[in-house]
């Protein structure tokens, strides 16, 4: 029985990276793509590496039970409500929760819908904690105010990048010389880039290597990444744009500049979503390993993550965006609304400044809504017209979906554990 329980849960861990992999590539890829600053091939390529490199180096090696703390683990231990059956149905909805999330992100990626992994996996155990423990085991505060993310994230990447896109138009695109004005205004940029950047990856990407750093040490550490970068942009874009006859156009000069810089960012934001969410994959197959450790007894709250596991997510995740990864990367990168290098950097930096301010906020945004609507906001810079609302109405009814599908899924799927296993 307890092999059995082992090996369900690590196939389905390993099901769960492998639709992270395919839905959530496109957050870090997408715009790239669809700015045409790297091929397919390419960003699946760079992609996979980082975010390979992202879940080994600095994944975290400790996680919560149940992530988000939106079931209380005392409902599960076995002195509570459930009695000695508590941890093997904790263990049997894990489980259920990881198949249920990994087929509705599964089902997503396969039409092309964007959405929330860690929204969809939050659903999933509410799903199976409903059926075991009933409403009062759920911590309805965390979903309402997981919920508000909904708005609040594309609200913020969609302005942010909006006015990021508006300043770039009129302070280089607009201007007599465009090529003098990115000469101009490249190490500033780059300086203010390369600190937000710098700073979310203290927070974010290795939050599980280096634990609260005070926030003195870690400003002075990314301005001087920012001034690093500052000279360096200075130094590319008077070598690169010394000559902008070529094809006779500027503006493609100054594009091409906008897409390496792209290239960068999205290095960094797929070693930031390995370093992040392969605990959505490995963390509740942890959970069960801890839970069958103690032989069923009792229930821990936190469990180590083993190097081995945090290597299999991250495998499984970049199978999952070489083999289905390019279906989201259309939709956000193409479908949506025309791309272009500055128009794709708008909404990244939208998108990642819009993560670093609401993570220091503690607000649980979602870095999938939040992208999406950063390419909304660059989008809405050309008017409404250049919107593919079509598509968008399908982003917004898949948002609506995936918390109340992956619930249902995952209840269906516990009552079937459960009928099996007890």
């Amino acid at each position: 029985m307890t092999t059995v329980i082992l090996v369900l849960a690590l196939a389905v861990g390993l099901y769960m990276a492998w639709s992270i992999g395919g839905n959530d590539v496109a957050n870090a890829m997408g715009t790239s793509v669809g700015s045409g600053a790297v091929t397919l091939g390419g960003a699946l390529l760079i992609a996979g590496i980082f975010e390979f490199s992202g879940s080994v180096l600095v994944g975290s090696h400790v996680t919560e039970t149940i992530r988000s703390r939106i079931l209380e683990t005392s409902m599960f231990a076995a002195d509570g409500p459930l009695g000695g059956d508590g941890p093997f149905l904790l263990a049997l909805g894990m489980s259920g929760s990881l198949l249920a999330a990994a087929l509705w992100l599964q089902f997503a990626t396969l039409i092309g819908m964007p959405v929330s992994t860690t929204h969809s996996i939050v659903g999933a155990v509410v799903g199976f904690g409903l059926v075991a423990v009933g409403f009062r085991g759920i911590a309805w505060g965390k979903i309402v105010f997981i919920a508000g993310s909904w708005v609040v994230s594309p609200a913020m990447g969609g302005t942010l990048a909006f006015l990021t896109f508006v300043w770039l138009r009129h302070a280089v695109l607009r201007q007599a010389d465009p090529v003098e004005a990115t000469r101009r205004v490249a190490p500033y940029l780059a300086l203010l880039v390369g600190t937000i950047l710098s700073l979310s990856f203290i927070y974010k990407a290795l939050a599980n290597v280096v634990r609260d750093p005070h926030p003195a040490v870690a400003v002075l550490a990314a301005l001087a990444v920012g001034g690093l970068a500052a000279i360096v942009a200075r130094e590319v874009a008077a070598r690169r744009l010394a000559n902008p006859g070529g094809d006779g156009d500027p503006y493609a000069h100054v594009e091409r500049l906008f897409g390496r810089l792209q290239i960068a960012t999205a290095a960094y934001v797929a070693f930031a979503h390995g370093a992040n969410d392969v605990a959505n994959a490995v963390g509740p197959v942890a959970a069960v390993v801890g839970i069958v450790g103690a032989n069923f007894a009792e229930v821990p709250t936190r469990v180590p993550v083993s190097r081995w596991l945090l290597a299999a997510g991250g495998f499984g995740i970049v199978l999952g965006l070489a083999t289905l990864g390019y279906r989201v990367i259309a939709t956000i990168g193409r479908h949506i609304t025309e791309i272009t290098p500055t128009r794709g950097f708008s909404a990244e930096f939208g998108a990642a400044t819009t993560v670093l301010i609401a993570s220091r906020l503690g607000l649980p945004v979602s870095t999938t809504h939040t992208l999406v609507g950063a390419v909304i906001g660059v989008g809405f810079a050309h008017g409404i017209a250049a919107l593919n609302l079509r598509v968008l109405r399908r982003i917004i009814v898949s948002w609506i979906a995936e918390v109340p599908v992956a619930a249902l899924l995952s209840a269906l799927f516990f009552l079937l554990l459960r009928a099996v296993f007890l």
